[in-house]
């Protein structure tokens, strides 16, 4: 089994970061793992709101979390256990990451409010 590589804070990037959370997939995880305050299991993201995600996919979703210093895993049996780095992170880079997660907040809401509208004009046109 390979090592599994944790970037020490010193070698973590802006550019690190952004492109890490640049996956809509990889910004949920992570503001799940940061709104929890305690290590999660990959299990716990195998469905992210309205699909299914495959093991190998999630996977490497933890990897490029993982290499961008934003996560540590750690290997207990034959489950990886995961907890973000928010505060070695928010010493090196303050305020980024709470800046980056309140923007996906609202943005997550705008796309529940459009969900809600277009479910909306459906049921009107169909009544």
């Amino acid at each position: 089994m390979r090592p599994l590589i944790h970037p020490s804070i010193e070698d973590v990037t802006v550019e690190g970061i952004l492109h890490a959370l640049a996956d809509p997939v990889r910004v949920a995880i992570y503001a799940e793992l940061a709104s929890s305050g305690c290590a999660n299991i990959c299990s716990n993201f195998l469905q992210m709101s309205d699909r299914s995600i495959p093991k190998s996919t999630l996977s490497q979703h933890f990897r490029a979390l993982r290499e961008a210093g934003l996560v540590r895993s750690e290997r207990r049996g034959v489950e990886m256990h995961n907890t973000a780095r928010c505060d070695e992170v928010e010493k090196r880079f303050p305020g980024l990451l709470s800046t980056i997660m309140n923007a996906y907040r609202i943005q997550s809401a705008e796309g529940a409010r459009a969900v809600k509208r277009q479910q909306a004009a459906v049921r009107k046109k169909a009544g």
